[in-house]
């Protein structure tokens, strides 16, 4: 449990005087979709694309997390919710960094998602549903682990043996297969465009 002794200490800058050097407002692209839906792929191809611009990012990847930070959790349900609380509470100290922070995590639960949102200011949330039917993430399995997962040596595998949870309003709702890369990436930087997070 927390101590009733700890405060949050107010530092003298806050996160719009460190993102109005980067000529940018700090917001989190969380990408969330099936193993093997082309989430890491994609935050990869939008970080190089804002980097191209100039903006300041910072890319949370699910495995790269989960050799570090989150090395001490499994895959059961508490597991998986504590790995989402930690990676919201990590991009809430990237967003008073001034970044703009991309995250790919399957995140397969409305309700993680909704408390990872919460930990944010309005607007700073922007969820990008990854969208790629079952059956074409099982084609590409790149890693090998739907046909585990089908052969029982993988348990709770998001889409087989757990559920994945549609996101119900995203901000951005891509369909990532039958389609170039760069034109979803064009998509994204549109919206980010539109909404005031960066200039053209």
């Amino acid at each position: 449990m927390p101590s009733d002794n700890i405060i949050w200490h107010n530092t003298t800058l806050h996160k719009m005087q460190r993102a109005g050097i980067k000529n940018q407002t700090p917001c989190v692209l969380w990408l969330t979709g099936l193993s093997a839906s082309g989430k890491s792929s994609l935050a990869n191809a939008l970080e190089l694309e804002l980097y191209k611009r100039g903006f300041h990012t910072y890319l949370l990847d699910g495995d790269n997390v989960r050799l570090g930070l989150n090395k001490d959790l499994g895959f059961d349900e508490d597991s998986r919710i504590e790995n989402i609380r930690r990676i919201g509470e990590l991009c809430k100290l990237f967003i008073d960094s001034g970044l703009i922070v991309l995250t790919a995590f399957i995140s397969p639960f409305q309700s993680d998602r909704d408390m990872a949102r919460s930990l944010l200011e309005a607007d700073e949330f922007v969820e990008i549903f990854v969208d790629v039917p079952l059956s074409i993430c099982e084609q590409r399995d790149p890693k090998g682990l739907y046909k585990k997962a089908r052969d029982g040596e993988i348990k709770n595998f998001t889409g087989i043996t757990s559920p994945y949870e549609i996101p119900s309003n995203p901000e951005i709702h891509l369909k990532n297969f039958n389609v170039e890369l760069q034109s979803n990436v064009e998509i994204v930087m549109q919206y980010l465009i539109k909404k005031g997070y960066i200039h053209a």
